[in-house]
Formats: structure tokens, C-alpha cells, sequence
């Protein structure tokens, strides 16, 4: 899709309600995940985060999103498909903030290119006890992207007719922190298996933009 014609349908999604965590279960490796979040805040002990969900230009003026491949480290969320993002810091004076700080510092998209159009449904991620705040956003001009060479180890630049596509919608047997080798909802874009939060916020993001687009 032409971006033009994207970025004139996506701006009305501020009159959109979200569709929220129901959208986000169809996408949960299980369905523990709410009572372990409603734990998480009764504890009130989890870390902050928030995360970018960036649609930019591509040289060709067509509409794509920005993923990330994560590197490989000693951490739950080694080598997995993700937003930019990251954790909140305390200079950070609100969650958009950290999300543009941090999709600035991943991908070398400065904060002031970048148009945030909605606060999404925040979502927590049990296994490194996160709440993470996600944001819609587009590009205003086609980003030249730089990797953070310490956390990024590719780029993954989806079509949005890709993530559009019913077929994308896959399931995987895969060892998760819950359980071993179990059927995962998951999508398929550009060759890679994004599951888990990422999948479970990419659901709510293709339910807004299938009522738009």
C-alpha cells in the first residue's frame, strides 16, 4: 500500500476503540498470562518498558513496519523478534518518551521523525516481570535506519500487505518459559516466527488497521 494513502487512513485510528487484551490472548502461548498479571500489579514489583510499533515509507513510497532481531545473550527474550524499545530509565519523562528514546537509540529513527498516533492496550510479560506500554507511530519521511550494534542483530522491514495477509498467521511447537514443546500462536513475516508479547501486541495492531485499511 502506497504510504500517502496508508498515512491517510491510519490517522483516523485515534477514533478507533482498542481492541484490547481479548485481541492479545488469541496470541498467548496460555491463558495463566491474566492471572499472572493481575499478581504482578497486586505484588506492584514489575519493571516499566514501552515499546514503538513504527510504519514508515520505504524508498518505493510503499507502507512497512519495523521489527528487530534481538542478539543473543543470557536473557529470556534472547534472539527473539521484537519493537524497539526498552526499559524505562528514570530521566524518562513519561512511557512515549521511553519508547522514542529507545526506537532512536535501536534503530537510529530520531524522536522528532516520528509521529505517535495511539497509545495501545499494555500488556505484562511474565517471564521478565515487564509491563510494557506499546505506541503506534509512523515515520514522517523514509528513516535511514542505524542497528544498535549491542542489542540489534538484523532488521526486519515487513510490507504491511505481508502483515496483512491472513496466511502469516501461523502455529509453531515451540519450548517457551511456561512449557515445553507446546502448539504457540505466532506470525510468520519475512521469513521469521514472532510469538509471544510481540505477537500477542502485533494482533491488536492488525485487528485496528484490518477496520481502517
Amino acid at each position: 500500500m502506497e504510504f500517502s494513502e496508508f498515512k491517510s487512513k491510519i490517522v483516523k485510528i485515534d477514533n478507533l476503540e482498542l481492541p484490547g487484551e481479548a485481541f492479545h490472548l488469541k496470541m498467548a502461548p496460555i491463558e495463566r498470562i491474566l492471572e499472572l498479571k493481575k499478581q504482578a500489579k497486586a505484588i506492584n514489583d514489575a519493571k516499566k518498558a514501552a515499546v514503538m510499533c513504527l510504519f514508515y515509507p520505504d524508498e518505493q513510497s510503499q507502507t512497512k513496519l519495523i521489527l528487530i532481531l534481538r542478539k543473543t545473550y543470557k536473557g529470556v527474550h534472547s534472539a527473539q523478534v521484537g519493537f524497539p524499545g526498552g526499559k524505562a530509565e528514570p530521566e524518562d519523562a513519561s512511557p512515549m518518551e521511553t519508547a522514542l528514546r529507545e526506537t532512536e537509540e535501536e534503530v537510529g529513527v530520531p524522536h522528532q521523525n516520528i509521529e505517535v498516533l495511539k497509545e495501545l492496550t499494555e500488556i505484562y510479560i511474565p517471564p521478565s516481570n515487564f509491563f510494557v506500554q506499546p505506541y503506534l507511530g509512523i515515520a514522517k519521511e523514509t528513516p535511514t535506519f542505524i542497528p544498535q550494534e549491542e542489542e540489534v542483530e538484523a532488521l526486519i522491514e515487513v510490507p504491511l500487505d505481508e502483515f496483512l495477509d491472513k496466511r502469516v498467521k501461523v502455529s509453531k511447537v515451540l519450548t517457551t518459559s511456561y512449557a515445553k514443546e507446546i502448539n504457540v500462536p505466532a506470525f510468520q513475516l519475512q521469513g521469521h516466527i514472532v510469538w509471544g508479547a510481540t505477537a500477542m501486541m502485533l494482533n491488536e495492531v492488525r485487528e485496528i488497521l484490518q477496520k481502517l485499511c
